[in-house]
């Protein structure tokens, strides 16, 4: 009898297996995730001073249409809501409430701008919904301590401002520097990185520091005082606005520095083009994508595949434009983060799985430029390499520098 007895117990046992293992395989969602969907917001500048910027979001769009036409990820479609905030703080804020207590959206995806994520920054985290692959390079959003649910992507600022000021103090190390930044934490996270890479001598470079606001309709009496400076060196952090109209109005008074223009406006497409490429002849920037203007890059298989969807899925967009570049490559690391999420789909997980990428490859990054992440580091790409202007393309130079 005792025999029996352990017979049933085993059979019991069997049949409990089978009753639980379906509830350890069961799929979990947060808001914003079915078994055919997954919801995600995004807000971006489609009007107002940094609307060159829009052309992301449609990118964005345009990624997730082809994403959904060949099956979408783990069998569900992407849904994205975006909404125009104008590069204004207190229209984002409207917009993200809108997007998380309205739509319900499962997370944020790369809202644009210092000062716009800055006045969401809290309120995200408070609400635990997380804030990937904000499309700004401030410091502030590597943070997982005191900011769990903000992660950024592209390199960060002040390590983009010291490889400028490290490049200076190796090959012109008398220069005389003039400074123009956006008045918020954008230009003066930029400018902290600059001033933290020229160390003690930054006192003796830089002869004049002047600010723009972004309400300002022109900079030209800035570009005009930093000429009358005495400046052979301008550091140009500026939005694509500004950089457009500082390179056009130093050309016009013939003021021609040694100059730097920060990564976030260095678009042939829309920046240079407009500002006259024969006047952004020289400048030097940080990239850490393929330019799409670049010959280089014309029978590589990433290239040719890029091209291809703006082709089919964005053939309204310009193919000059680097900002389209960037809304592929943030949106191919989004998909690769949700393949990873699997039927996992809570906003702790999709956090988890953010900060779990390990040497992703993302075709139109530099070669050698992986995106990582980690519990502790939060700043998914951490290299560039300076280039410079030519007067059709940015020419690769130098080593590249990273972390």
């Amino acid at each position: 009898m005792k025999g029996v007895k352990y017979l049933s117990s085993a059979v019991a046992l069997a049949a409990a297996a089978l009753v639980i293992a379906p509830a350890w395989a069961q799929k979990k969602y947060d808001t914003g995730a079915t078994d055919t969907e997954i919801v995600f917001g995004h807000t971006g500048p489609y009007s107002g001073p940094a609307s060159a910027y829009g052309t992301i979001g449609k990118a964005i769009q345009a990624y997730v249409n082809k994403i959904n036409d060949e099956g979408g990820v783990n069998g569900r479609k992407l849904k994205m809501i975006s909404y125009d905030d104008g590069y204004s703080p207190p229209k984002i804020v409207e917009q993200v409430r809108r997007l998380v207590e309205q739509d319900e959206v499962l997370f944020l995806f790369n809202t644009l701008g210092t000062p716009t994520n800055t006045a969401i920054h809290k309120y995200v985290n408070a609400k635990k919904v997380p804030h990937l692959f904000v499309a700004t390079g401030a410091t502030k959003w590597g943070d997982p301590k005191r900011f769990p649910w903000t992660m950024g992507w592209q390199p960060n600022y002040q390590t983009e401002g010291k490889i400028y000021a490290a490049y200076i103090l190796e090959n012109k190390p008398n220069a005389k520097i003039g400074i123009l930044y956006q008045n918020d934490d954008y230009g003066k996270d930029y400018l902290k990185g600059f001033k933290d890479g020229l160390g003690s001598a930054g006192q003796k470079l830089i002869v004049k520091e002047l600010s723009y606001e972004v309400t300002d309709p022109t900079i030209d009496s800035q570009i005009i005082e930093l000429k009358g400076s005495g400046a052979d060196t301008f550091f140009n952090i500026t939005t694509p606005k500004f950089a457009a109209q500082a390179i056009r109005k130093a050309g016009d008074i013939e003021w021609k520095p040694l100059h730097f223009l920060n990564n976030v406006s260095a678009s042939v497409g829309s920046v240079l083009t407009p500002a006259g490429l024969d006047k952004s002849v020289g400048i030097i920037t940080a990239i850490y994508a393929k330019d799409p203007t670049d010959p280089q890059w014309a029978n590589d298989q990433a290239y040719k595949d890029w091209s291809a969807w703006m082709d089919k899925y964005y053939p309204d967009g310009d193919k000059k434009d680097t900002f389209n570049v960037f809304g592929y490559n943030v949106s191919y690391t989004l998909v690769a983060m949700l393949k990873q999420a699997g039927d996992n789909l809570t906003r702790e997980n999709i956090m988890k799985q953010a900060a779990s990428l390990k040497n992703l490859n993302v075709p139109m990054l530099l070669p050698g430029i992986n995106v990582n992440t980690s519990p502790t580091d939060f700043y998914p790409i951490e290299q560039e390499q300076l280039a410079k202007f030519n007067g059709k393309v940015f020419e690769l130079f130098g080593k590249v520098y990273g972390e």
